[in-house]
């Protein structure tokens, strides 16, 4: 970000409760601005304390919502392992669909999905 401080609205948000300590339960953000096709792919992590209480999906929905106002965004793009099931079934409740798949070098391979919003 310091070598180009337009990607930080982009880049990592933390998750937190609206409870008054606003305890940090994860983080989302995109892996960047919107690809060559217009595509901007989003990542999230839910700390284990947190997780299936649809707070991926609420912020999910959140940080989708800003791109499309504020930046036009129409097509995004999430990869998850197919060993991620609640995450897999996240994605098919918002109407992310599968578009192929990919080996990352870190996590293996992924299933690449996409949603067009209009």
């Amino acid at each position: 970000m310091r070598g180009d401080p337009s990607l930080q609205p982009w880049l990592a948000r933390a998750m937190l409760l609206r409870t008054r300590q606003r305890p940090m339960i994860g983080h989302i953000g995109f892996h960047g601005p919107p690809d060559r096709r217009g595509a901007a792919e989003m990542g999230y992590t839910v700390l284990p304390p947190y997780r299936r209480r649809r707070y991926a999906l609420e912020a999910a929905q959140g940080m989708m919502e800003w791109a499309v106002r504020e930046h036009g965004v129409r097509l995004f793009r999430l990869s998850i392992s197919p060993a991620n099931a609640p995450s897999l079934a996240m994605a098919a409740k918002m109407g992310f669909r599968h578009a192929g798949e990919h080996v990352d070098e870190e996590d293996g391979l992924e299933l690449i999905l996409e949603l067009v919003r209009e």
